[in-house]
């Protein structure tokens, strides 16, 4: 039985990859900040330790197979990038070198395909496509391009796999993080659309991506995991229809988006956290595709409709919803 570490436990990537790693017999120790945070099934194979990024994990590396680090700093509001820096680069290099010194075989770090450049319909982008405007100017995915770069610089015995994740839905959405695009749908008489769209991929083939890079992902490689190329309008229509609904579809105007952009930056001067900003709201305008060749050639993964993920989530949702009322 191989012993793997694992960051960010408890979020919706590293439950899933988890629950997907324990029939694989796999022996898993979770970076947890609260056991209780935990809503995973309970397994002799998983041993739940509390503690930050920062934390001393030398003694829980002995006879570890692989770190897989997930945990990051997702936000889109924060006004600094030593904010981003400090988790999602700063904890990257401190976990590396404990994982090194402990005599790690595999390091997986799971970034973002915002680090890579995004195509379109006619030229999809690829692990060896440069980062590209907005996301040159993304604190959160400057900071883990940053990770990125300094991680394969490091790979020598212990061998260092990056993947790189497009945007991901799926259950076990606590907080909701990503899900929360659902809820802009979901249970809405007007939705108001902006004219781009995303790559979307079903977290439960990203946590499979994850365990086949492990096993599998050549060192110093990264690897897109990556599903339906969608504009906002056409995953909308999807949770729509998947929850039943059919409300008035109204694109938002172009200057309205910059209009609002200018508005988020303003507010940002005056250090006023928001989701506001010129580049997040260039990131709505644009078609951010990608191509998931490479995961599917080397890796072997077989993605699911991009459906079996909105329903997975809004049936997780649901039951959250309903076991609050209970209590």
């Amino acid at each position: 039985m191989k012993k793997v570490f694992v960051t960010g436990a408890t979020g919706l990537l590293g439950t899933n990859t988890i629950i997907k790693l324990l029939p694989y017999d796999y022996s898993v120790i979770a970076l947890v900040r609260k056991k209780s945070s935990w809503v995973g099934e309970e397994s002799e194979n998983l041993r739940l330790i509390e503690g930050d990024l920062f934390s001393d994990i030398s003694e829980h590396l002995q006879d570890v197979a692989a770190v897989i680090h997930i945990a990051a700093e997702t936000g889109q509001n924060l006004l600094n990038y030593k904010y981003y820096k400090k988790t999602n680069y700063d904890a990257a290099v401190h976990l590396f070198s404990q994982a090194a010194t402990a005599g790690v075989k595999k390091f997986l770090f799971v970034s973002t395909a915002n680090t890579l450049g995004y195509g379109n319909s006619y030229g999809l982008g690829n692990e060896l496509t440069p980062q590209l405007y907005p996301f040159t100017h993304s604190y959160y995915a400057q900071s883990k391009l940053e990770a990125e770069n300094y991680l394969l610089q490091q790979s020598g015995e212990t061998k260092v796999v990056i993947v790189n994740p497009t945007f991901m839905i799926g259950a076990y959405d606590r907080k909701p993080d990503s899900g929360k695009i659902i809820f802009w749908a979901w249970k809405k008489k007007i939705v108001f659309y902006p004219e781009g769209g995303k790559n979307f991929v079903h977290a439960e083939d990203v946590a499979e991506g994850i365990i086949k890079a492990v096993e599998h992902g050549r060192s110093g490689e990264k690897y897109l995991l990556a599903n339906e190329n969608l504009t906002y309008k056409e995953f909308f229509r999807k949770v729509n229809t998947i929850t039943g609904q059919n409300p008035v579809m109204i694109p938002i105007p172009k200057p309205g988006l910059i209009i609002l952009g200018l508005i988020g930056d303003g507010l940002r001067k005056l250090k006023i956290k928001t989701n506001l900003s010129s580049v997040n709201m260039k990131a709505l305008r644009i078609n951010n595709f990608y191509s998931n060749r490479k995961s599917v050639d080397e890796l072997g993964i077989e993605y699911q409709p991009i459906d079996k993920a909105v329903e997975d989530a809004v049936r997780f949702f649901e039951n959250k919803n309903k076991n609050n009322r209970l209590k």
